[in-house]
């Protein structure tokens, strides 16, 4: 059974003062350039069509949304970045929140960094990075849509990546993807469960075992109803 297959709305916030306070919580953040595939890996993930919202549109997410995984465990789902299309104001906003979250926030244990494999490393996926990297997280970078790559050229991307964040990030563990072809799935699985593993808390991780959600039954996903364009970073 998939870590997050029972992943359960929890909540969604567009500034700082309104996270959540989790007391002895873990959080894990998506993070990735829009269009890259992050909606689709929590997708495949979590075993859910329509958990995050994909779009053919690019900068589509409005907020930072929180997934509960059972226990005081969450899935973090930030903003897509790197779409222009947006007034200046609104990705000075989006800018400002996602460095002031990845840098300051308590309970996040680590990020998944969500790259086109076609497209890895880009000017916007380094300052990612450079924000993560004075935490001293754990990061690691899912190299997505490696079925649009011959095999061989999908691992000499991997292993040049791998290269250049061992130089520079040396926090950072990285992996090959598809949804399409649900490739990468188990490894990204195992990953992603030592860190949740890693904390100790009251909790069993296992939803099966003790399935809680603190979030209202009312409560409903704004991802599925079509909202309008949100800020990313420049």
């Amino acid at each position: 059974m998939s870590l997050f297959q029972h992943a359960t709305f929890y909540t969604t916030v567009n500034h700082m003062q309104d996270l959540p306070v989790l007391d002895g919580g873990v959080e894990i953040a998506f993070a990735g350039r829009s269009n890259a595939g992050k909606s689709s890996v929590i997708n495949t993930l979590s075993n859910r069509g329509r958990l995050a919202f994909v779009s053919k549109t690019p900068g589509r997410t409005q907020h930072i949304n929180f997934f509960q995984l059972g226990g005081n465990r969450f899935l973090v789902d930030l903003p897509g970045y790197g779409y222009a299309k947006v007034p200046r104001e609104i990705r000075e906003h989006w800018e400002h929140l996602l460095s002031s979250y990845l840098q300051t926030r308590d309970p996040l244990h680590g990020m998944v960094l969500i790259m086109d494999v076609r497209h890895p490393l880009t000017p916007l996926d380094r300052r990612m990075l450079d924000w993560f990297a004075p935490t001293g997280k754990a990061v690691h970078v899912i190299l997505t849509k490696s079925d649009k790559l011959a095999r061989q050229q999908a691992r000499k991307v991997l292993k040049e990546v791998e290269s250049f964040l061992q130089e520079s990030y040396q926090q950072c563990t990285t992996q090959l993807f598809s949804s399409l072809a649900r490739e990468g799935i188990e490894e990204a699985t195992s990953v992603l469960g030592g860190w949740l593993k890693s904390k100790q808390l009251d909790e069993p991780l296992d939803p099966a075992v003790s399935w809680n959600p603190i979030a209202s039954p009312n409560k409903k996903n704004p991802r599925l109803k079509g909202s309008k364009a949100e800020g990313n970073l420049p």
